[in-house]
């Protein structure tokens, strides 16, 4: 598996950092996880294969993660990239995933899902086993962050596993789903005194990746107070059973 990070930062626009999203090269096909407002015109500038797209993931409806997903669709009912395209798009995430999609495409007048190729819809259950894409297992467990907020679990041929927290509180349990993986993608939206409950901060995701004992782990979903932290030093103080990588947009990583 590869991972293209297209968005590191959050709802709050940011020079160097897009909103959420999240490209994944596995052995079955492709996949984006959340599909932030700048993801679309990030794909092209990463050089990314949009139009062949195989898959989406969206970890819940807060639109830094989601809205991104039906100018996608608009896009590719007349792009070059998806000229006879025949192959189905499967997007998946959680109860009320359906109604976002009948949310988008009523606001653009029923356009959306005027494809060429089928777009199949996908509502997952928390721990309920599921197909990203055939050969691409996952399994969900529900966060607290928004009612129908998950992380995800993934492994696809290879036997690699990637879990994705997105936006979430602090609880004990994503430590349990993560443990082992090869690569754990988890938020840290502050530095430190967080603001709210429903994201993490420095020393809980750093708790959560030592209970965890991942591979590797990237922290990502920042906020502008990190842009005077020096990463590597505040990151050192905890000092991590794992190699720990701060998400910039652009950067690729090998699982």
């Amino acid at each position: 598996m590869q991972l293209v990070v297209l968005g590191s930062g959050s709802a709050n626009p940011h020079p160097l950092r897009s909103s959420s999203g999240f490209w994944l090269d596995t052995s079955a096909g492709s996949i984006i996880l959340d599909f932030g407002a700048s993801a679309l015109h990030r794909l092209a500038q990463e050089n990314l294969d949009w139009g062949n797209l195989d898959a989406i993931w969206l970890s819940h409806f807060h639109l830094d993660h989601c809205c991104g997903l039906p100018a996608y669709l608009f896009a590719a009912r007349h792009a070059s990239q998806t000229e006879g395209r025949t192959k189905p798009l499967r997007i998946s995430g959680g109860p009320g995933l359906k109604q976002l999609i009948a949310d988008f495409d009523k606001a653009a007048k029923g356009k959306l899902l005027e494809q060429t190729f089928p777009v199949d819809l996908v509502e997952v259950e928390q721990l309920e086993q599921f197909e990203l894409l055939p050969g691409v297992e996952a399994i969900a467990l529900s966060t607290p962050h928004t009612e129908e907020s998950h992380a995800i679990r993934i492994e696809d041929n290879s036997g690699k596993v990637l879990v994705y927290t997105s936006d979430t509180g602090f609880g004990k349990e994503l430590a349990a789903f993560s443990k082992h993986a090869d690569l754990l993608v988890i938020e840290s939206a502050y530095f430190e005194n967080k603001k709210t409950e429903k994201h993490l901060e420095l020393a809980e995701a750093m708790y959560l990746i030592g209970k965890a004992r991942p591979k590797r782990a990237v922290l990502t979903h920042f906020y502008a107070e990190w842009d005077e932290v020096d990463f590597r030093a505040e990151v050192a103080k905890f000092d991590p059973t794992c190699d720990v990588i701060e998400a910039r947009d652009g950067l690729r990583l090998t699982i």
